[in-house]
């Protein structure tokens, strides 16, 4: 069976990083962007991650471009905003695509696993993957949900 452990990902610094190393956590993966209406979510999400990491919890950022070039900034411009803005802790990564044929391997696993409301394909940025301690894909939710509402969801799974 196919867990988000078969993946890696090139995090924001450009070091390969097998998600296999969060084996044993469980997760929030999270499609970003610097210039959106729910950009100031990244408050909640380092909150989240600031609170539950001493449980065994990680926040995953993948930076994407698809939605209205709302990231359009390079790695280091990425890196540099979410670390004066927010000061994100938690693991970023490099910008990827999350729909159409470049998309990460890692999106299209997890799309296939939890399709939203109208379908598989990623609607906007901050859309909410949340992952069990075995690597299972156990929700999906909208960008409109506030990371601070998931908590309930997140302590069930510690």
């Amino acid at each position: 069976m196919t867990t988000i452990y078969d993946f890696s990902a090139r995090a924001i610094d450009g070091h390969d990083v097998p998600l296999q190393q969060f084996e044993g956590k469980a997760l929030l993966i999270v499609n970003t962007a610097s210039a959106c209406g729910f950009t100031p979510q990244y408050k909640g999400l380092e909150q989240l991650h600031q609170h539950y990491a001493p449980q065994g919890f990680a926040v995953l950022g993948f930076p994407c471009n698809q939605f209205g070039g709302q990231e359009p900034g390079s790695s280091a411009d990425i890196a540099a905003f979410c670390d004066s803005k927010y000061h994100v802790t938690f693991p970023m990564f490099e910008k990827i695509d999350v729909n159409g044929e470049a998309a990460h391997p890692l999106y299209k696993f997890l799309k296939r696993e939890k399709a939203g409301l109208l379908g598989t394909s990623i609607k906007w940025n901050f859309t909410k993957f949340l992952i069990d301690k075995a690597g299972r894909v156990v929700a999906r939710h909208p960008p409109t949900t506030r990371p601070e509402s998931l908590t309930r969801d997140i302590e069930a799974l510690l």
